[in-house]
């Protein structure tokens, strides 16, 4: 078990790393509003351009290549940079490609072949710009929180994630109704400049840095942890946790449960109208529901995962969350899709996205213990797996054109199930960043 500290001490100690947390918490927020506002918006586009569902799957291909490709490389970005500045950029580069989105089809002349390779290039530079977030996010907590703290400051940057798909719905759909679905791409660009604005004014790279953390939020965070050792930041020992197999399996669990977010996070709203037949207006609305309730239950999750690290250790702590988290989503899931009633449809598959994030943070907790000062790196194999479902966006429109909506979605559940098998085989085992006496793994 972990050696926590007194209630005392984390009440005179909570100040600035949790503000670095709301800070983190806005930019993941924006980071999704500006990501996938294109799906909110598919049935737009489709409409002026008459894409088929295969053929807007390769607009989105374009960001899913290019997001899964850079995760490591955005991972070794903000390691380069440090978070202060990487992740300043970065989210000043999604205001600017936002702007893009909305420009790109006029660039084509309004060919429809040529608005799609547009679309596609602005989404693939898209990928590029979002693809170190999340690495370098895990690694900031790795160095803001204290040991086996990591989960609850993760889940809650999930939290914002999923607040950000709830907005998508009633937010991207009321600017299209009343302006057209362009504007609605460069009325929300500029919360990109603001939040990288707000961050870069706000944050510093390590607890160290900030002029504002007192010696006894200092000691809270730097309490059971062994010093840094030079040698963790060699090309060597960076590569070697990239490969270590804990990291692997994690990745490819990942990949299981990010089959069905991908399917949430892409096709959900397309799937209330053209499946369940609900007005474009109430499906924006109805579309907030699993992300509205996926928001709790992140931060349920993260609670959780980290009340059980301390009690337990980490195998079980990470593995007991994310292996029955990710039992419920293949059930849940099923029964969903077969549900003959529209709304009970909506009420079962929230909560199956709900316990996608239910069991998020448990992945990032054990990337962490299993990585210590090489977060980034393994972070950046661990979001490669999640994300590489991003890639048969054209694939899953293919099967939704030719064999219908049911096949697509019944696909998630055996993943699901895949996926919770993986935790038996993960073993959480903490590295130099713990002191060995403080942890049971």
């Amino acid at each position: 078990m972990i050696d926590a500290p007194s209630p005392a001490l984390r009440f005179q100690a909570a100040s600035v790393r949790f503000r670095i947390l709301g800070l983190l918490t806005v930019l993941s927020f924006v980071n999704y509003l500006l990501r996938n506002n294109l799906s909110v918006a598919q049935p737009s586009i489709q409409n002026e351009f008459h894409f088929t569902n295969a053929e807007f799957g390769w607009i989105l291909f374009g960001f899913n290549i290019a997001y899964t490709a850079f995760q490591i490389p955005g991972g070794l970005f903000g390691v380069w940079l440090g978070p202060r500045r990487s992740l300043t950029i970065i989210a000043i580069a999604w205001g600017v490609l936002t702007v893009l989105t909305g420009l790109a089809p006029g660039f084509a002349l309004s060919s429809a072949s040529g608005a799609l390779w547009a679309l596609a290039i602005v989404r693939l530079l898209m990928g590029i710009a979002n693809a170190p977030m999340f690495p370098i996010v895990a690694a900031t907590f790795a160095n803001w929180f204290p040991v086996a703290n990591w989960a609850f400051p993760n889940a809650v940057t999930n939290a914002g994630i999923t607040f950000a798909q709830a907005a998508l719905g009633p937010v991207v759909t009321t600017l299209i109704v009343y302006f057209d679905w362009r504007a609605s791409f460069y009325i929300l660009a500029p919360v990109g400049f603001a939040a990288g604005a707000w961050w870069w004014w706000y944050s510093r790279d390590t607890p160290r840095e900030h002029r504002f953390v007192t010696a006894a939020e200092l000691r809270l965070i730097e309490a059971g942890r062994k010093p840094r050792d030079p040698s963790a930041a060699s090309v060597g020992a960076t590569f070697k946790v990239m490969v270590e197999r804990d990291v692997l399996l994690l990745a490819a669990s990942y990949f299981c449960m990010n089959v069905v977010f991908y399917m949430f996070a892409q096709w959900l709203f397309a799937y209330l109208v053209e499946e369940r037949g609900f007005a474009v207006l109430t499906s924006g609305w109805l579309y907030a529901l699993p992300f509205a309730t996926g928001a709790v239950m992140a931060v349920v999750g993260g609670a959780v995962c980290d009340t059980l690290c301390r009690r337990v250790g980490p195998r079980w702590g990470c593995r007991l969350p994310g292996a029955f988290g990710m039992i419920m989503v293949a059930v849940l899931l099923l029964a969903g899709v077969r549900a003959a009633n529209p709304y009970t449809a909506v009420a079962l598959l929230s909560l199956c996205f709900a316990f996608t994030q239910f069991a998020d943070s448990s992945y990032w907790q054990a990337t962490t213990f299993v990585a210590g000062p090489r977060t980034a790196a393994a972070c950046g194999v661990l979001n490669t797996g999640g994300n590489l479902p991003g890639l048969l966006a054209p694939l899953v429109g293919y099967v939704i054109d030719h064999f219908g909506w049911l096949p697509a979605f019944v696909s998630g559940t055996v993943f699901a199930f895949i996926g919770a098998a993986l935790w038996l085989f993960v073993r959480v085992v903490p590295q130099s960043h713990v002191q060995p006496h403080g942890v049971a793994a």
